[in-house]
């Protein structure tokens, strides 16, 4: 289990979306509250990534977000108008390292994976044989999202719209295995996530949308997505669309 969040709208500081909020990514990295899976600390490293003008930067780490005593002052530094971070518990048997930790990225896109594909890596053979042999051999990390990553990424070369891009995905692994494919992506402009497995939920505002895997306050406004669903968000709306 991880726990991700994507945020378009006005320009806000990392750290009120990430260690202000009561329930925000910093707690939830030790105590979540809507878990689906098995795994209840998210210690194993975190991520944020931010558009500033043309360029995306990232941070990311392999260790727990609560000891990252540097951290607090770079958030509060960081303001931007997309944002998409992540909280890392490994799965057994992948590595604990940065680039293991969400959110990858390729232009201008972010992207992260909050689940598990069971029997990896066999079972991500098949499609995995679709990328060319040079995608496999510069992934971020021997990991099941790196893997997914380099999935959607050759859609959305082909011309695939985000929602679109992360909806084949996980029905071309849904063929061969079994999983919680949580996926969330962003273009700096828009949010696309799919729910498969594990919790997901969405804030829409006047001139905002976060995307997240669960409520950072108690804000009735919350919505949940029902399971088996892709979602395409913007500050302009919200469409929820079901997984074939």
């Amino acid at each position: 289990m991880c726990r991700h969040l994507a945020y378009v709208g006005p320009p806000v500081t990392v750290s009120s979306l990430l260690l202000e909020p009561a329930f925000g990514l910093h707690r939830q990295a030790w105590a979540p509250r809507r878990v689906l899976g098995t795994a209840t600390v998210n210690a194993d490293g975190f991520g944020v990534g931010w558009y500033a003008a043309d360029t995306v930067g990232r941070y990311r780490r392999s260790v727990p977000l609560w000891t990252d005593t540097s951290f607090p002052a770079l958030a509060l530094s960081l303001r931007s108008s997309a944002v998409l971070a992540a909280v890392r518990s490994a799965s057994e048997g992948m590595p604990v390292s940065d680039g293991a930790c969400a959110p990858f990225a390729f232009g201008s896109w972010l992207f992260s994976h909050n689940g598990i594909v069971h029997g990896w890596p066999a079972s991500l053979e098949k499609p995995a044989s679709t990328l060319p042999v040079a995608e496999l051999l510069t992934l971020d990390a021997p990991i099941d999202s790196a893997v997914l990553w380099a999935l959607v990424r050759q859609h959305l070369r082909a011309g695939a719209d985000l929602g679109d891009a992360l909806a084949a995905v996980v029905n071309d692994v849904r063929a061969t295995t079994t999983g919680r494919l949580n996926l969330l992506l962003t273009d700096g402009q828009r949010i696309a996530a799919t729910r498969w497995g594990e919790s997901l939920y969405y804030l829409k505002g006047e001139d905002f949308v976060v995307v997240a895997s669960e409520p950072y306050d108690d804000t009735p406004q919350w919505t949940e997505v029902p399971d088996a669903t892709v979602l395409t968000a913007s500050p302009a709306g919200v469409t929820l669309s079901a997984l074939s």
